[in-house]
């Protein structure tokens, strides 16, 4: 596993592909490659009949340098780091900092993978591979590129333990502010592999990271609580925490009702006055009745002496 900082200082863990598995993605790219190469210098060949040696000699080796060298890194910038060799076995390349890769990453893997793997029959990456410590031959060096794998076993992907269900909400009010990023990777990196450890050792690890943890809050961790049940239960309340924060942020906020809102009377507080409304001639219709929960009802409003002009207001 191989840990790499991207620019936002966000730690990634990166599983580095090796050498067979390099091996054979290469071999199936060649394979691909070398196919279409001769497809089309076939084709070259019953078209270019009737031209002279020189001109077909010319048309040759830019049909070479066009499928065996441009074709690899047009794939490659195009699907950002997977050809259909690494695809097949689950591999990507990557930047140093954990992002995708562009045109130049690419130019210059195909441009130096003519003399490591081409002209010197792959000896030379093989020779790079082997003495790097993340595999990476001379093409990945100059390009600032990493090989990754994409698809890891079932059996291998590492999951943060639950911590014992009668932990839960005890570390509610611990202040987890002052923990640092660095302190949070160590403790879940322990998580994930406390099994594969010595139980002393192990528990020795949790020990120290439970003191780190607790000196960070200002809070002793309690004496009663395990090490690692303790780390596993402030790791899943900061967790719960983010998770809180996140949906509050990403939560839509309630359209205000249009109209008047119901309100239920208050003893001793006067009601306020309603609106006056407009005076309703006998010719116009008779309104339909509106339940008390949408429009709240009004006191009749006073009798007005006017004369019956027939006017009927508008609605």
């Amino acid at each position: 596993m191989s840990e790499l900082v991207t620019g936002e200082a966000v730690a990634l863990e990166l599983r580095p592909a090796r050498l067979p598995s390099r091996a054979l993605a290469v071999l199936l790219d060649l394979i691909v490659a070398f196919t279409v190469y001769i497809g089309v210098s076939i084709g070259l060949a019953a078209a270019t009949a009737s031209l002279d040696d020189a001109a077909q000699l010319a048309l040759a080796i830019a049909a070479f340098l066009l499928v065996l060298v441009g074709g690899p890194i047009a794939v490659e910038t195009l699907s950002h780091g997977r050809s259909l060799g690494k695809l097949a076995c689950g591999l990507r390349v990557v930047r140093d900092d954990g992002g995708p890769i562009r045109f130049r990453h690419a130019l210059v893997r195909g441009a130096l993978g003519v003399v490591e793997i081409l002209m010197t029959f792959g000896v030379v990456a093989c020779i790079a591979s082997l003495i790097s410590a993340r595999g990476r031959r001379l093409g990945d060096v100059f390009a600032g590129t990493l090989v990754v794998r994409e698809r890891v076993p079932v059996g291998q992907a590492r999951f943060v333990p639950p911590p014992p269900p009668w932990l839960a909400g005890r570390f509610a009010e611990l202040d987890l502010s002052a923990v640092p990023d660095g302190l949070w990777l160590a403790v879940r990196q322990y998580l994930t592999r406390m099994q594969q450890l010595d139980p002393q050792v192990s528990w020795a690890m949790a020990a120290q990271l439970a003191g780190d943890l607790a000196t960070r809050t200002g809070t002793p961790a309690p004496p009663d609580i395990p090490p690692a049940a303790y780390l596993a239960a402030v790791v899943q309340e900061r967790q719960a925490r983010e998770a809180r924060r996140a949906f509050a942020a990403h939560a839509p906020a309630s359209p205000a009702t249009p109209g008047f809102a119901y309100a239920p009377p208050v003893p001793g507080v006067p009601p306020a006055p309603a609106p006056v409304s407009a005076p309703v001639s006998a010719h116009s219709p008779t309104p339909a009745p509106v339940p008390p929960r949408a429009v709240p009802t009004a006191p009749p409003a006073a009798k007005t002496e006017r004369p019956a002009t027939g006017f009927v207001p508008p609605a």
